[in-house]
């Protein structure tokens, strides 16, 4: 289990591995992550839009009309009766908060839960006082039927590795071994994908623990995340403490852990990723937030270069 200090932002990563696993059917939608409904602080985490009306056909988007809300719950957050009205909620006055009259039609509505725990009370609750049953489609998702609104449910470790594997590996209880192993070398096939490198990223720090247990496996995890790094390296930019006196190199390296510090990695996950001192890290990180929020490489790098001179 995730032992990290710092809160996992999972969100992203989930947008990541939704439209992952849409897979080339995402071509025909539109993805809005954390779609503001109004001025206020209201908001969907995510409104995908099917404008050219195309039937999905992968499993999790065959529900799917013209606006679906997919409403996300993290792996330390339950799904309750109170999360489902809200959500219901926020899609009527989605499908109300526009300047012309019913421009989006209510039949054109779905909603979408995703969390990772059965939410057996709230099912209970919508049974008895909505008359709202659940059928099991197939493996993770469930149909909430007898609403005008189709929504489904999508619990994620129960879904198949097999239909769903990015999606079903977005946790944080891998196991060491032949699980995290399979899902490093997959993930080295797409590391090139921004959307596969921001899946991977929450992915690997929520399960740090488990893929440190394993020498071969940290290996793997640095091969994947420093491979710029390593160039530099080999070309001497850093050694030991020193950030490095040729710019252009430099830079390169400065701008690899501004990365890290803005996805929100700790100054332990950054070092160990990259086989560098912590102490190096922190000095680095420490300009950073000095910086912050223009991220200046050029006046970060002046700043560490005047530390190390």
């Amino acid at each position: 289990m995730n032992t990290n200090d710092e809160k996992i932002q999972w969100h992203p990563a989930f947008d990541a591995a939704l439209q992952i696993e849409l897979g080339e059917e995402t071509k025909y939608l539109e993805f809005d992550s954390e779609h503001l409904l109004s001025k206020k602080p209201m908001q969907i985490d995510v409104l995908v839009k099917n404008e050219r009306h195309v039937k999905i056909q992968k499993n999790i988007g065959r529900i799917f009309r013209q606006y679906n809300v997919v409403e996300y719950k993290s792996p330390e957050d339950d799904l309750n009766i109170d999360d489902f009205y809200k959500v219901y909620a926020y899609t009527c006055i989605y499908k109300a908060d526009t300047e012309t009259v019913d421009f989006i039609p209510a039949a054109e509505l779905t909603i979408t839960f995703v969390c990772y725990h059965y939410p057996r009370t709230m099912l209970q609750k919508l049974q008895r006082d909505r008359q709202i049953t659940v059928e099991n489609m197939e493996s993770g998702i469930y149909y909430l039927m007898g609403d005008a609104i189709p929504m489904q449910l999508i619990i994620v470790p129960r879904l198949s590795k097999t239909n769903n594997y990015w999606l079903n590996n977005l946790r944080n209880d891998l196991k060491s071994g032949g699980e995290i192993r399979n899902f490093i070398e997959k993930y080295g096939e797409n590391k090139n994908s921004k959307l596969y490198q921001a899946l991977a990223d929450t992915i690997m720090r929520a399960n740090w623990q488990e893929l440190k247990e394993e020498r071969k496996m940290c290996e793997a995890l640095r091969e994947l995340f420093a491979d710029d790094l390593r160039e530099s390296r080999e070309e001497g930019i850093m050694e030991g403490r020193n950030v490095g006196k040729r710019e252009g190199e430099a830079s390169k390296v400065i701008e690899i852990v501004i990365k890290k510090y803005k996805k929100g990695c700790s100054v332990k996950e950054t070092a160990d990723m990259l086989e560098e001192p912590q102490t190096l890290i922190k000095q680095i990180y420490d300009v950073i937030g000095q910086c912050a929020p223009d991220y200046n490489v050029e006046a970060i790098y002046k700043i560490l270069l005047d530390k190390t001179i």
